[in-house]
């Protein structure tokens, strides 16, 4: 096919260009730099002309397929969809690169006319949303995932496009909204760092960003959380960017040309150090399991990812008519064979994903009834409602110890929210009971499971007698201090179900008196999507 790559003098463009000269089709790089798209033309042996997508679209003309390998794509003003409809217009087919959320999601309003002149329409043609989407398909199967979490790890000696660049400093600091449990949840760009996994027991740092996954996936496989991260490999750039991202916050820096060239320049000086190793991830939770598909780059092939998805696709003798997303565009088999002529190797991982409770208790969970299992089986984040009565002590000890716990004051009927959230080393378990609000974070250790709240840490003796889990404190520490019996208090709490409902009583006494701290008893239930 005759292939017009726009930006294909570019980090991701020049990759396209050279993987779809390797599998025989006719390509144009195409660019406002006329001197960068000679030169790599000439060096490729194919075309080249100088367009300006907002004034030469007559250019198309003689094409088949035109590839948008420029951005970035939030950046393309109020038009931003004058290139798709133009090569709508002249009968050819359109891909782009595109990792912003809103230009991938809303190409979808040309989907009438693509499908009227017969073109294939698609954006987000790259490793985000169509290769990881290829690989959720691939890891689920026909069943819904509970849990959908994807990161891009790229090599420090990877090159780095302005147009990339430009788009994740335009985020940092920033607010987004992320599916987490089954409902939108506030958070902020380049935030909340975790550790994954890559093949050859490598380990990167991914930070949360915005991505097309984040906006598409929870309506397209029904998934209760969707996460999304993407890292450096330079710990200095890591949290040299969420240095940034604060900052951002506070004072409101705008990403303009003189802030994007000083990070480039930063990038540049520290271009030599690190690797060209660089690798994607792509996690499912799903019946009580966590499936992997994961690849890692090498000898600097990184680079060349976004650009299989696009090779795979134009490999089809036809192409699927319309326009949207490019959600499952290919299969994960059809990106694969894409990669066999790069140094990519790939990988499938399966592990059972035991949640804390049952870890803990092993199978005396089993003897529990059903609502009380269900609400220890949170895979990510769970969200429960309900109400309940609560009566707090009397008296200065009481009153103190309340106010340092945060627990609610006395009231019946008060509405109650608990929040719980899957950690890696157990769960937080945020609670609001009417205003009121206090946490606790739970954890697995040798000796069981242990509640921390602040600075004070509890071993819970947790068991399970009579068809209920009873939560008995056994011992205690104030940081790294043991606490002495007398020091403890009593913790005389239950859960049990009654009627099908999932019902908590909690009666907590204070040390040294043993007089009452607080007692509050009450019913959960499963807060509905929203």
């Amino acid at each position: 096919m005759k292939v017009l790559v726009l930006g294909g003098y570019g980090v991701f463009g020049e990759r396209v260009a050279r993987l779809l000269l390797r599998d025989g089709h006719g390509v144009t790089i195409a660019g406002r730099d006329a001197a960068r798209a000679q030169a790599l033309a000439a060096s490729l042996g194919c075309d080249w002309l100088r367009m300006d997508r907002d004034r030469d679209l007559h250019l198309l003309a003689g094409h088949e397929v035109v590839v948008d390998a420029a951005g970035p794509f939030h950046a393309y003003g109020d038009d931003p969809y004058r290139l798709p409809r133009a090569a709508i217009a002249a009968g050819m087919h359109y891909l782009d690169l595109a990792d912003d959320a809103r230009f991938c999601a809303g190409i979808h309003t040309l989907d009438a006319s693509a499908r009227a002149a017969g073109c294939c329409v698609l954006s987000g043609l790259s490793s985000v949303p169509a290769l990881s989407s290829a690989a959720v398909r691939a890891l689920v199967g026909s069943d819904r995932p509970q849990v959908i979490d994807t990161a891009i790890l790229p090599g420090n000696q990877s090159p780095r496009g302005l147009s990339v660049m430009a788009s994740i400093l335009s985020q940092a600091g920033q607010p987004m909204q992320v599916w987490r449990g089954g409902r939108w949840m506030p958070a902020t760009g380049w935030s909340t760092p975790r550790d994954y996994a890559l093949p050859g027991g490598l380990t990167r740092q991914g930070w949360q960003i915005e991505v097309p996954d984040l906006t598409l996936f929870p309506g397209h496989f029904g998934a209760q959380s969707v996460q999304f991260r993407a890292g450096l490999e330079l710990a200095v750039m890591r949290y040299g960017l969420a240095a940034f991202a604060r900052l951002r916050r506070w004072v409101g820096i705008p990403v303009n040309a003189p802030v994007l060239r000083a990070f480039k320049l930063a990038a540049d000086l520290l271009a030599p150090f690190g690797s060209g190793r660089g690798g994607m991830t792509v996690m499912v939770g799903i019946n009580g399991e966590r499936r992997f598909w994961r690849l890692l780059a090498d000898d600097g092939d990184g680079p060349f990812i976004p650009a299989v998805a696009t090779r795979a696709l134009l490999r089809r003798a036809t192409l699927p008519s319309g326009a949207g997303p490019a959600i499952e565009a290919i299969t994960l088999a059809e990106a694969e064979a894409a990669m066999t002529d790069l140094h990519v190797r790939t990988e499938y991982v399966t592990e059972p994903a035991i949640a804390l409770f049952p870890r803990v208790l092993g199978p005396d969970f089993d003897i529990l009834p059903a609502p009380v299992r269900a609400t220890h089986l949170t895979m990510d984040i769970s969200h429960w409602q309900g109400t309940a009565a609560v009566q707090r002590g009397t008296g200065l000890w009481a009153g103190l110890l309340g106010r340092i716990f945060g627990f609610p004051p006395t009231g019946t009927d008060v509405p109650v929210e608990v929040i719980k959230t899957a950690t890696p080393k157990g769960e937080t378990w945020q609670r609001h009971f009417g205003a009121q609000v206090f946490r606790s974070r739970l954890a697995a250790n040798a000796d069981g499971m242990t509640e921390s709240f602040g600075p004070f840490t509890f071993r819970l003796g947790l068991k399970v007698e009579g068809e209920a889990l009873h939560f008995p404190v056994a011992s205690g520490h104030l940081g790294p201090i043991p606490l002495p019996r007398w020091l403890l208090p009593v913790s005389i709490a239950r859960e049990h179900a009654d009627a099908g409902r999932f019902c908590f009583d909690v009666r907590i006494l204070a040390p040294m008196t043993r007089s009452l701290l607080v007692h509050y008893q009450g019913t959960l239930a499963a807060a509905a999507p929203e």
